[in-house]
């Protein structure tokens, strides 16, 4: 048989599973830059360079190894795959396992496809881009009812021996959350992050994305979301671990403190800025997390900042990929509330909508196709929850906006996290917050239109409004939720004059929303 490796362009590590099965240069190797992407989801540009650009760079790469590279730019992955597999004699295929499970059902169906013209072998090799396997999170899954993830982030602690000492956790506790939630002092300015001019190749691959904004234009198409330039992301492995080594040391020792605070002006803060190269492979996990533990107790970092890290990578990623893979496919459609409402066309612009907190953040997304994990819970899904907007089309949202987007990601963080659209699998309660949390939180609010301490009429704050009718609509099923018990007593105090008004403010807001 003649083999050949396709890599995606989510896997771009030179020991990624299916390249570590063979030696350098034994097989021929297939990227491909397709834009039938476009016809599904019309991805954010930044998004669209970052991977482009990240896959010439690595073809680049395995060529210099002694790989023999195929970087083909296609209208279709199926058309570019054929051609490569007829000109290279390929009649066995070798991939890693994708981590987004709609594409290994579209490879599944195109390699078919081509078997009924001339044979062709499938062969699927166990992603090794996360730390648990499927098989090992399911093992762990089937021990419990309610799949918590502050179980599963002691297991893996253990597992992995990360902050460890004589099998107790290092300090003596395992979670560290608490310290890292103060609200923003006046003046707060976190370093500079650190980004790079785009080389010759990032060049043209803007251009091309750019070309193809333009003829989505031309042709009555909707455009592509946000813009190209400025561009200062990582697109290689060395400037990745370049980043990795500036977040260590200008940015971890302060991560913890105001990892959940959002101000004006400062879209990064202490952030490590480190998903997007995790997601496509440019960095491995553990060795991020081992450089962070080994650092920062070199360095003396405070627990809090370093445990907090090191948890939303050995934790949380890890986690909802776990998840991701155990809910099923079922799991994209769940509809908790009911919810409905189309998305605001503001939304699709990353436009204005009025409301301060939005716009900072639809604007960052713009520029960079970033926000921090806070923003995306209690500005934007916060938002979509209490309005009460379509989970699919707003997961499906997420997935294209952001750098970091893919559909394992955006899954759970959204639909579970963010939306409570699957009733409690993921969460133990709606992530439901009114402006009180913002203005707490952030520097948003100084100066927005709107009344963060009024809860009815025009000019009260939309997060106050809707948070209020959302507890209202959804009275019946959130009194079940024991959690949310103190919040429903807070609801009952509410008189009817006022509970009528809030009504009222809020079918205003949302028909608004829906010219």
């Amino acid at each position: 048989m003649t083999a050949g490796i396709w890599v995606l362009g989510d896997q771009l590590s030179a020991t990624q599973s299916a390249l570590a099965a063979f030696r350098t240069g034994e097989v021929p190797v297939l990227l491909i830059e397709s834009t039938s992407v476009l016809e599904r989801r019309a991805f954010h540009q930044q998004k669209l360079v970052l991977v482009w650009s990240a896959m010439r760079h690595f073809a680049a790469e395995l060529t210099e190894a002694g790989w023999a590279v195929d970087q083909r730019q296609a209208a279709s992955f199926g058309a570019a795959l054929s051609a490569w597999i007829t000109e290279r004699g390929i009649d066995e295929l070798h991939l890693m396992e994708p981590a987004d499970r709609p594409f290994r059902q579209a490879i599944e169906a195109t390699v078919a496809r081509l078997a009924d013209e001339s044979p062709l072998r499938l062969v699927w090799h166990p992603s090794n881009a996360f730390l648990w396997s499927r098989e090992d999170f399911a093992a762990w899954a089937g021990r419990y009812r309610q799949l918590r993830m502050e179980l599963f982030y002691r297991e893996g602690r253990r597992r992995f021996g990360v902050l460890m000492e004589d099998g107790e956790p290092l300090g003596g506790q395992w979670n560290y959350d608490h310290d890292n939630r103060r609200a923003p002092p006046k003046g707060l300015k976190g370093p500079e992050p650190l980004g790079f001019e785009p080389d010759a190749i990032t060049e043209a691959v803007i251009a091309r994305v750019e070309a193809l904004d333009g003829e989505r234009r031309a042709g009555g198409l909707p455009p592509l979301p946000g813009q190209s330039r400025p561009f200062r992301w990582a697109v290689t492995r060395e400037q990745a671990l370049a980043v990795l080594e500036h977040f260590i040391a200008t940015r971890l020792d302060g991560f913890g403190p105001y990892q959940d605070a959002m101000v004006t002006g400062q879209s990064t803060l202490w952030h490590a800025l480190l998903s997007p190269y995790l997601n496509v492979g440019l960095l491995q996990p553990l060795e991020v997390i081992r450089r962070l533990e080994q650092a920062g107790l070199e360095r003396g970092t405070p627990l809090a900042s370093l445990e907090g890290v090191i948890r939303q990578i050995l934790g949380w990623r890890e986690y909802t990929h776990g998840l991701y893979h155990w809910f099923g496919a079922d799991y994209a459609g769940l509809n908790h509330f009911d919810a409905r409402a189309p998305l605001p066309a503001w939304l699709e612009d990353l436009a204005t909508s009025g409301m301060t907190c939005m716009d900072t953040v639809l604007g960052e997304i713009r520029t960079s196709g970033y926000a921090h994990h806070i923003q995306r819970l209690m500005v934007l899904a916060n938002y979509g929850l209490l309005a009460g907007l379509d989970p699919q089309a707003f997961t499906a949202w997420f997935h294209r906006m952001f750098i970091d987007g893919f559909d394992w990601v955006m899954q759970t963080n959204v639909l579970g996290m963010g939306l409570f659209a699957d009733g409690g699998r993921l969460a133990s309660k709606p992530y439901a917050a009114s402006g009180n949390y913002i203005r707490r939180m952030s520097t948003y609010c100084r100066g927005c239109r709107y009344d963060v301490k009024a809860r009815s009429g025009a000019k009260a704050c939309p997060f106050n409004v809707l948070y209020w009718d959302f507890l209202d609509r959804h009275a019946e099923q959130l009194r079940r939720n024991p959690r949310m018990g103190l919040v429903m007593k807070q609801l009952e105090k509410l008189d009817a004059t006022e509970l009528e008004a809030i009504r009222a403010a809020a079918a205003a807001h949302l028909a608004d929303e829906a010219i």
